[in-house]
């Protein structure tokens, strides 16, 4: 086949280049610049899409032997992956803007130019398998579990799978792929891994969003309505967040404190105990499903952040919305995560939380100006 290979500068995409190119497939290489300011150099592990990145690719490229190009996405990245992050952080839901990228740039973008340019299909360094089912391909979490991407990948689609490769599903440890690459000649071998949000090089979510969308004072309130701090943004918060408050006094008593609603409308943050960040049921809009559908599935698990504890459920499909009855609540579920669903490593689909709520609490889940409160929402 003629492969696309996704080359980030990193160890990941390398190796799995590597090792189409040891498949047998024609392989040719591309770098994604995705930042409009790629004049940047990297912090240690944070940062993407820097002037370091592209010559890593390059250099990975030419050990390799294969062609190499750069193709400027970072229009789309910032019209889709960006835009959409602050949008929804403004509405009060908290995105995953890996989970967009995904959908929007490396298997939207990229997966289509390169299927308009004769590539059969497109190759990336994430971790998760490909299996060929009875009816048809299926996306399943990595051998290694500590690295697993199936969370993030869910987004793609079934006919986007059809045309992807994940070399590195397989292996037992990114140690592994490191030693790999080391044996490879390939200089990137000892390469931190980047990890945060690639576009706030500096980790400070809160500090870019106060940039984009400017200062927004407003109260912070407890579950009675009694206001209790101040804030410059309620879209720098994200239910079940503990740290960061500036809470003028302490609960009554002395136990912390968590976001448990946003309400963007009002730019009011509402805090409360952990009790109320409790759920067992969400509803997701926006679904995404890989596999034959059907209205009821009884023996699943979802999972709600990239590394979180997948909980055992059971779910209802109802056209484009999915609810999903937990066997053990979860805490912290917000709008805009995306929920996935397993049925043991297989991955089933994916949807955007919608709202949480803890089935039978008085007030749980009251739907404020649009934005789903974890637990009970303030009175006054």
């Amino acid at each position: 086949m003629r492969v696309l290979a996704a080359l980030s500068g990193g160890v990941d995409s390398a190796v799995a280049a590597a090792r189409a190119v040891d498949a047998g497939h024609d392989v040719v290489g591309v770098h994604m610049a995705l930042s409009r300011s790629r004049a940047q150099h990297r912090t240690g592990s944070r940062g993407c899409c820097s002037i370091e990145d592209a010559s890593d690719a390059r250099r990975a490229a030419d050990v390799l032997g294969i062609p190499y190009y750069v193709w400027d996405l970072s229009e789309e990245f910032e019209e889709t992956v960006v835009a959409d992050f602050l949008s929804e952080y403004e509405a009060g839901r908290t995105p995953n803007p890996c989970v967009r990228c995904n959908e929007h740039i490396k298997f939207a973008a990229l997966l289509d130019r390169a299927l308009a340019l004769g590539f059969d299909a497109v190759c990336t360094g994430h971790y998760a398998r490909i299996v060929d089912g009875a009816a048809g391909r299926e996306l399943h979490r990595a051998v290694d579990h500590a690295k697993d991407q199936s969370y993030v990948l869910a987004v793609m689609g079934a006919e986007r799978l059809e045309r992807s490769l994940f070399p590195l599903g397989d292996v037992p440890s990114k140690d592994v792929v490191r030693a790999e690459a080391a044996a490879r000649g390939l200089s990137v071998s000892a390469k931190p891994d980047s990890y945060d949000i690639c576009f706030v090089a500096d980790g400070d979510t809160r500090g870019f969003l106060r940039s984009r969308l400017g200062e927004r004072p407003g109260e912070i309130v407890d579950e009675t309505g009694a206001v209790v701090g101040s804030h410059q943004g309620a879209y720098g918060f994200t239910v079940g967040q503990r740290k960061g408050l500036g809470l003028r006094r302490p609960a009554p008593d002395g136990a912390p404190r968590y976001v448990v609603a946003t309400d963007p409308a009002a730019n009011r943050v509402v805090v409360g105990p952990a009790a109320l960040l409790s759920v067992d049921e969400v509803v997701g809009r926006d679904v995404v499903w890989l596999a034959e559908r059907s209205g009821r599935r009884t023996d699943v698990t979802v999972q709600v952040r990239a590394h979180g504890e997948a909980v055992p459920a059971s779910v209802e499909l109802d056209g484009d919305r999915l609810v999903a009855r937990l066997s053990e609540p979860l805490r912290g579920v917000a709008a805009g995560q995306s929920l996935v669903v397993y049925d043991g490593t297989r991955v089933l689909g994916q949807a955007s939380v919608e709202s949480a709520r803890r089935a039978g609490a008085p007030g749980a889940g009251r739907r404020r100006d649009g934005v789903a409160a974890a637990g009970a929402a303030p009175r006054g």
